[in-house]
């Protein structure tokens, strides 16, 4: 019986360090990305490029994503604004599904933007992706990151990581109760994989 008890004694110490070192990795995460997200226009200092990641422009149930019609109108927003001259438009392009030209669509013909600022990068898989490719590929460091703000944190810790001069604007979010815990428990653990990535010098890679 003692045994058993030294076992579930260890078992739960285990689970209570491993449950405070999610904290303290989404700590980090704050911590790296304060004062560095903005929501109000007038406040957001300009940068040469948006990096607008990608989601799905339809729901499935078919209707409009309002996350993905929620970051188009934030990036129409900075260019308006003469927040950005360049944008880079990141997702997943596979058979049948192309994100980076859906937006790149919207903000064109629904938006007004000139197709010329705009860029396609069609492999940006995951977000790590987006922000290396975003760096290394399209050579672009100042830049604004255009997501919702559960999303924008995480990304932010990729690129201020990855020495980019980032900012994050953050696109309106969906307010539902159901969704608000589903993104923020999800984030949650994604954040600590940023971390874990960071750490063990994986983002860096993918």
């Amino acid at each position: 019986m003692k045994k058993i008890l030294d076992v579930l004694k260890s078992f739960f110490t285990l689970v209570e360090i491993g449950i405070l070192l999610m904290i303290l990795a989404n700590i980090w995460v704050f911590a790296v990305t304060n004062g560095k997200t903005f929501t109000k226009i007038s406040k957001i200092p300009p940068r040469e490029t948006a990096l607008v990641l990608g989601t799905s422009p339809k729901m499935k149930s078919g209707i409009s994503n309002p996350y993905f019609t929620s970051r188009m109108d934030a990036t129409a927003l900075l260019y308006h604004h003469g927040k950005i001259k360049k944008i880079i438009v990141s997702g997943e392009k596979s058979q049948g599904y192309d994100e980076p030209s859906a937006m790149k669509d919207y903000l064109v013909y629904q938006e007004g933007v000139p197709e010329n600022i705009i860029t396609e990068d069609p492999k940006g898989f995951k977000t790590q992706t987006s922000i290396n490719n975003c760096k290394n590929i399209y050579h672009q460091n100042d830049v604004i990151i255009v997501s919702q703000g559960f999303h924008n944190l995480r990304a932010l810790f990729y690129a201020r990581n990855n020495d980019m001069n980032a900012l994050g604007f953050d696109a309106q979010d969906v307010l539902s109760n159901q969704s608000f815990y589903r993104n923020q428990s999800r984030e949650f653990l994604a954040r600590v994989s940023a971390v874990l990535f960071y750490i063990l010098d994986i983002e860096k890679k993918g």
